[in-house]
């Protein structure tokens, strides 16, 4: 830049002042930076803001094209494939709704309330334990002869992502009486024991005795083996239960592995919502084995 900014000048004057090249150099690195124009028309462009990018504007002074919003009806798919993943999830991992069935667990639970069961303790290693409300899968053949549901198919997509109660699984809801190594047994028409423990039960159907005084099942004495829960329905003399089955694959107990999960809450109809709390009564002293 040097070289053609001194050969721009005359040959006298490059004689002249061919002693001073500092001086001769100045005008040539001014052009450089000012791209052609002298400091007076950038400074006057610095102050008109001529060549300056506008707040609108893209890179170059070419117009930014503002982003249209996207269309309701665009995103309302994609709102709807989110939500139902999550129901997916929650269904799966934490809660699902159930439907009860029939009159075996009056009056803590009516024919036709609809209850929460908790599913995701399970996943942490909790275990059924006395006293709670559980759903569990058939454990062999105990709803023989009961009437198979025929569900529409919005009923079998509801209850496929978990927004109804399920109507094709076979599950059963009862009350956990006897764990793993406890001894549970029953001699006339009562008190229930386990343990050797006397229960008091408040939530037996009114009426109705803690035991069966019959020769199909309802005088027993059992010890309940690991990894297994026995179970009794709250309407004694309705309940085709534990008591019941010991004709069956696991002689009336029920596998743990089949447990879908414990029912937390009565949240239909709204009348009747509530909690299912563990009585009192299994928490009395020496109830452990």
């Amino acid at each position: 830049m040097g070289d053609v900014a001194v050969g721009a000048r005359s040959g006298h004057d490059g004689e002249e002042h061919r002693g001073r090249p500092a001086e001769s150099a100045v005008p040539a690195a001014d052009s450089a930076v000012t791209s052609g124009s002298d400091s007076g028309a950038a400074e006057d462009e610095g102050m008109t803001g001529e060549h300056t990018t506008a707040e609108n504007q893209g890179p170059g002074g070419t117009a930014r094209t503002p982003k249209k919003p996207r269309s309701f009806w665009k995103e309302l798919p994609i709102l709807i494939g989110i939500a139902l993943v999550l129901a997916l999830l929650i269904k799966t991992f934490l809660v699902q709704a159930f439907s009860i069935p029939s009159d075996s667990m009056q009056n803590t639970l009516q024919q036709g309330d609809r209850v929460l069961v908790d599913k995701l303790t399970p996943w942490f290693g909790s275990e059924p334990e006395r006293g709670e409300v559980v759903v569990f899968h058939d454990p062999g053949n105990w709803l023989r002869g009961e009437p198979t549901p025929d569900p529409n198919a919005l009923q079998t997509f509801l209850s496929w992502i978990g927004l109804m109660p399920s109507v094709e699984e076979k599950d059963l809801i009862k009350r956990v009486i006897g764990v793993g190594g406890d001894t549970v047994e029953c001699n006339g028409t009562g008190p229930l024991k386990v343990n050797g423990k006397a229960l008091n039960e408040p939530y037996v159907f009114p009426g109705n005795t803690p035991c069966s005084n019959d020769d199909q099942g309802g005088q027993f004495k059992v010890k309940v083996p690991q990894g297994y829960i026995w179970v009794m329905g709250d309407h004694r003399q309705n309940s085709r239960d534990s008591r019941y089955n010991r004709g069956e694959k696991y002689r009336g107990m029920v596998p743990v592995e089949e447990v879908v999960g414990r029912a937390i809450v009565k949240a239909w109809p709204i009348d009747r919502w509530g909690t299912l709390p563990v009585p009192d009564t299994f928490d009395q002293d020496g109830l452990n084995p």
